[in-house]
């Protein structure tokens, strides 16, 4: 087989079982892709005798008739994740040299199934971004392009999107706080499953805003989103938060069949300045899900308008608490002191020199919505919109509607650095589709469903109903049949 860097997760497990390809021959293959493309700076830590031998211990697990499904493909892992032993350090100064001495659950049970780390991908600096232009390693690149102009592949898991896409690895885990899977999936013409909120434990996943956090895996196809889910999903007692569920074979599911679904067009979501690019690729994806027998239904989320600002107090509020903990005391990064200096000091510079600009200001915002005085104005009415927006979506699926229908994002991938010196805003309004799942926990998946006018990737979002999944996997995977997605970008880099 030539190019095994470019099949599927299921196309590499079925060869895999049928022993048409080894794992070291996949994980070589994608070693080779990723050294030649350094432009996308989507690997900021290469493990290549990492992943050999794992690639080896999962060629004996298959001839020993030991094969979960993930066993021998070679994924991508976002840097939030710890892994043992492994620089991890969620693209930030401030955590310089951090390597940790334990694993994060969700990287662990891809492990225990058998999947290949190739190494640690690029993101926003804590996850705080929507470009992928606030990391410590620089830019991450769209492997889609457009003449000269160098594109983002949407954050904060933008080196996630980007290998998927340039067929650097099979697969890659990414997370989501406030779209941070959907967007720049979208963004890159892949697959990207934001899961309940509960689905996948939190545990060993650097913190950004523990209330909205969720992992997730970012794949070529809905049918790869299915099979890495499950490995991924489950219970963990060291999380709080996690759901104590059994996780279903997702994969068994698509059977792409949903004649008699109810699918939810929320007017609200037409805001001004959407492309209309977009507005005409959403009514097309409804007429993809009509024609394959869904029911399709106007419906009312009346609160939408207040979930960008919600969650821009929430998201830093928890980031604020979170990112407490970094003062250069135990780990990461420790600023030089001059004669005199004490520990306040040693703080303040620490902090200062380890933080990006984005990073700050978001902390800053949080902690300015926490102090004494704003609480109340600012954090608390935050969360009791966010109530609201939770009660919108039961009240749309108590009135029998299974799935929702929305854009992933307002535009096509835009240039690195078109937003650099605009108004912090303008970024943002970037999640104006996908917080409102964040914060009310539910499932959303990103489509890749068509080509804009400048022959770049548009995505559409589906919701679902809490811990279900398999439903919206396979609403999503009739969707991907409908459109007959199958472009890739061109290789330039």
């Amino acid at each position: 087989m030539n190019e095994l860097n470019k099949l599927t997760l299921a196309e590499a497990r079925d060869a895999l079982r049928k022993g048409d390809v080894t794992s070291v021959e996949l994980t070589e293959a994608c070693l080779t892709a990723i050294d030649g493309a350094d432009a996308l700076n989507a690997f900021v830590n290469k493990t290549p005798e990492l992943a050999l031998e794992r690639a080896k211990a999962a060629d004996d697990r298959i001839k020993a008739g030991d094969a979960p499904a993930m066993c021998g493909l070679p994924i991508g892992m976002k840097d939030l994740y710890c892994t043992k032993g492994v620089a991890s350090q969620a693209a930030s100064g401030i955590l310089e040299g951090f390597v940790p001495e334990y694993e994060s659950t969700v990287s662990q049970k891809l492990q225990d199934a058998g999947a290949v780390m190739l190494g640690k991908l690029n993101m926003d600096e804590f996850a705080m971004g929507s470009s992928n232009e606030t990391s410590v390693y620089g830019d991450s690149v769209n492997p889609w392009k457009i003449d000269d102009r160098k594109l983002t592949p949407g954050g904060s898991s933008g080196g996630s999107a980007a290998a998927v896409a340039a067929d650097l690895c099979l697969a890659a885990t990414g997370t989501d706080t406030g779209g941070s899977i959907r967007q720049p999936a979208a963004f890159t013409g892949t697959v990207g499953i934001k899961p309940t909120y509960g689905r996948c434990s939190r545990w060993g996943i650097i913190a950004y805003a523990s209330s909205l956090d969720q992992a997730g895996p970012m794949t070529k196809t809905v049918r790869d989103a299915a099979i890495m889910l499950e490995a991924m999903a489950g219970h963990d007692m060291k999380d709080s938060t996690s759901a104590d569920l059994p996780v279903p074979n997702f994969e068994a599911m698509l059977t792409g069949d949903i004649r008699g679904k109810v699918i939810g067009i929320p007017k609200e979501y037409r805001p001004e300045g959407m492309s209309e690019e977009i507005a005409k690729l959403w009514d097309e994806g409804a007429e993809m899900l009509k024609a394959a027998g869904a029911e399709i239904r106007e419906i009312s989320l009346p609160h939408t308008k207040y979930a960008l600002p919600a969650y821009y107090v929430i998201a830093p509020a928890e980031a604020s608490s979170n990112l407490a903990r970094y003062d250069g005391v135990r780990y990461g990064h420790r600023a030089k002191l001059s004669a005199g200096d004490g520990i306040n000091e040693m703080y303040e510079k620490t902090r200062a020199e380890g933080f990006g600009d984005e990073v700050k200001r978001r902390i800053m915002v949080g902690t300015y919505v926490l102090s004494a005085g704003f609480y109340d104005a600012y954090y608390n009415k935050a969360r009791k919109v966010r109530t609201l927006i939770k009660r919108d979506f039961e009240d749309a699926f108590a009135a029998d509607v299974d799935a929702i229908l929305a854009p992933a994002t307002p535009t096509s991938a835009f240039g690195l650095g078109e937003m650099k010196s605009a108004d912090p805003v303008e970024m943002y309004l970037n999640d104006v589709f996908t917080v409102t799942l964040n914060l009310a926990g539910l499932p959303g998946v990103a489509v890749p469903t068509g080509l804009d006018s400048k022959g770049l990737p548009l995505g559409l979002q589906l919701i679902g109903r809490p811990f279900e999944e398999g439903d919206l996997l396979n609403t999503a995977y009739a969707l991907e049949q409908a459109a007959g997605f199958v472009s890739k970008p061109s290789k330039w880099w």
